[in-house]
């Protein structure tokens, strides 16, 4: 049975090493030779010795944690990227605390403070704003910070996130390609970036082509508020006959609203795309047309982005931003010159 009062003494005695070889053997980054290894593993096992993490934090200054702040975990993006972060991170010797703020992210700064409590080496924020008050207070702290798929004015954050502008874009340009005139838009959440460039992005391709926003709501990233927008919209007889939902876990809600409550066809009497393109947006019962992120890539920048500033300390911001890709699906059909809205 383990003994807490177990020390690397204790095992540097048995192991017949230095106890700075011990030391060494439990430090991310550090080595040892295979057989001086071999010694300690088989003395940590006899004794039951486990590493004092928090101690050696205080020793090195460093708590090899990082702070990572999500804004809603039912959307299947997030999910998938918490587990690539914390994959990627523990690759490079780091563990993940995982803290939940609310899509308005009204509270993040409180969060952001209770993370800096716990002496966390980086910050990476997920689809959460922080004010400029509390990045300056992490700056002074060094303690540095990146946000993921999210850009903010502040020139001292770093920030990866997709081409939320092109992919916009790229989804008005395929919808008028199809013979769509009547282009709808359901909105996610006012305050985020990705909401209002993906909006301004669809604009702007719809300008281009002579046509302006046939209607417009708001789901704020939400299942059932993207469902109540839907309702709205495609209520009475002068609807759109396509539409874009600004991310995919919104854009279900609404092809759910759409099929089984208002009885239309997808796409037969409305095209219907999204953005992110999660899992479900390739199953059969969605077949959803959309722009792919590629959560690989803005993982791998994000983790070389924080690891930099941790290693060198903060300098000037890095912003990246990559490039999407259409996923042309069965949700978007060519509109024939006889479709009618019903």
């Amino acid at each position: 049975m383990a003994n807490d009062k177990v020390t690397s003494n204790d095992v540097a005695r048995l192991a017949g090493v230095s106890q700075s070889a011990v030391s060494r053997y439990f430090t991310p980054g550090t080595s040892v030779s295979k057989k001086t290894a071999e010694k300690i593993r088989a003395a940590a096992e006899e004794l039951g010795y486990r590493p004092n993490v928090l101690a050696r934090s205080l020793i090195t200054g460093r708590s090899r944690i990082i702070g990572l702040v999500v804004a809603y975990l039912e959307n299947y993006f997030y999910p998938e990227v918490v587990e690539r972060l914390s994959k990627a991170l523990q690759d490079q010797g780091y563990h993940v605390l995982v803290f939940i703020s609310s899509i308005a992210s009204e509270n993040v700064d409180q969060i952001t403070q209770e993370i800096l409590d716990y002496q966390v080496d980086g910050i990476v924020l997920a689809s959460a704003n922080m004010s400029s008050e509390l990045a300056a207070r992490c700056h002074a702290s060094g303690v540095p910070i990146v946000l993921f798929n999210r850009l903010q004015d502040d020139v001292r954050l770093s920030a990866v996130t997709s081409d939320n502008r092109a992919g916009g874009r790229a989804l008005a340009d395929l919808l008028v390609s199809l013979g769509h005139t009547r282009c709808g838009y359901i909105a996610g959440f006012e305050g985020a970036s990705t909401q209002r460039d993906r909006e301004q992005g669809f604009c702007e391709g719809l300008e281009a082509a002579g046509l302006t926003l046939f209607a417009r709501g708001v789901g704020n990233f939400r299942y059932d508020e993207a469902q109540a927008a839907a309702r709205r919209m495609f209520a009475g007889p002068d609807r759109p006959d396509a539409v874009f939902v600004c991310n995919d876990h919104m854009a279900f809600a609404v092809m759910d609203v759409l099929r089984f409550e208002l009885g239309l066809a997808i796409p037969g009497d409305v095209s219907v795309v999204g953005f992110d393109d999660v899992p479900p947006a390739r199953w059969p019962a969605y077949n959803l047309t959309t722009i792919r992120q590629n959560v690989d890539d803005m993982v791998a920048e994000t983790v070389a982005t924080l690891m930099q500033s941790i290693k060198e300390g903060e300098g000037a911001a890095r912003r990246v931003i990559l490039d999407g890709t259409l996923v042309q699906r069965g949700s978007t059909a060519q509109k024939t010159p006889t479709d009618e809205t019903r």
